[in-house]
């Protein structure tokens, strides 16, 4: 995920199909979302074909929400650390946590760019994105606490680290990216999904929003002066982050060292 892409989160849910309901006299579904037109071309479906239509539509459900239901375990590990910490600790790491599933059509159009072959097994091999959860902290050295505690669990699987805390993007953007793999228990046994992580600072989630809806206005065709804008608020949100960081430890101690991030890539 670029930072130019990384507002997928403001993404809408994914469209399921059309629901398949009673058949017509002819065989092909009739549905009151469907217009005439759509009607009339369903009735001239075969069985067979309406079957695969259905199996299609079934099968991409399911693959869908498993990337659901990989989010939804990554929320509950981040909300059960979250919950403990300010039990044990008296204070709270995490600020805020949002998440997103990546919306069908985009998923399409990704696999267009990328030259993915047209298949589930392809696409869970190669788009990294489909889910994703975003973790909002006060401080820089927060962001680091939360990762180490999250790929200590046993069952996540860390994939892929890009550290765009310790190197800023050449436009500014920052943010800790950790692609993972998690188990999802289903009723046909566990599934490995990927979600994508990001860890960021309040500066840094304000900057990047301001980033996002400044691409979407101009179509991506920013005016230099407004991304040279951009690259000074990333400096001075950077900036913001160190000051309120040094406030942070005289009042609450120097905190653990940041550990070292190691950077892997496994297809």
């Amino acid at each position: 995920m670029t930072s130019t892409e990384s507002s997928p989160f403001d993404s809408a849910p994914v469209p399921l199909p059309v629901p398949i309901t009673a058949p017509s006299a002819s065989g092909a579904p009739e549905s009151p979302m469907l217009t005439d037109r759509a009607q009339r071309a369903l009735d001239t479906i075969d069985g067979q074909t309406l079957e695969e239509m259905r199996a299609l539509r079934d099968e991409t459900e399911r693959f869908m929400q498993r990337y659901k239901f990989g989010m939804d375990e990554v929320i509950t590990k981040l909300s059960i650390l979250r919950e403990e910490f300010n039990q044990a600790h008296d204070y709270n790491p995490i600020e805020h946590i949002s998440s997103r599933l990546k919306s069908l059509d985009s998923v399409i159009e990704k696999m267009a760019r990328k030259g993915v072959e047209p298949s589930f097994d392809a696409i869970s091999q190669t788009i990294t994105d489909i889910a994703g959860v975003r973790v909002t902290c006060s401080f820089v050295s927060d962001a680091y606490r939360i990762y180490e505690l999250l790929v200590a669990q046993r069952d996540i699987r860390v994939l892929q680290v890009k550290d765009y805390i310790a190197e800023p993007k050449p436009n500014g953007y920052q943010s800790l990216h950790v692609i993972v793999e998690v188990p999802v228990f289903l009723s046909t046994g566990a599934h490995p999904v990927v979600v994508e992580v990001q860890i960021r600072t309040i500066a840094m989630d304000f900057w990047a929003s301001l980033e996002h809806k400044i691409y979407y206005k101009y179509d991506r065709q920013v005016p230099q002066e407004l991304l040279d804008g951009l690259t000074d608020a990333a400096r001075t949100a950077s900036e913001l982050d160190a000051r309120m960081e040094r406030l942070h430890r005289e009042v609450h101690g120097d905190p653990r060292a940041n550990a070292r991030l190691r950077r892997t890539s496994i297809a």
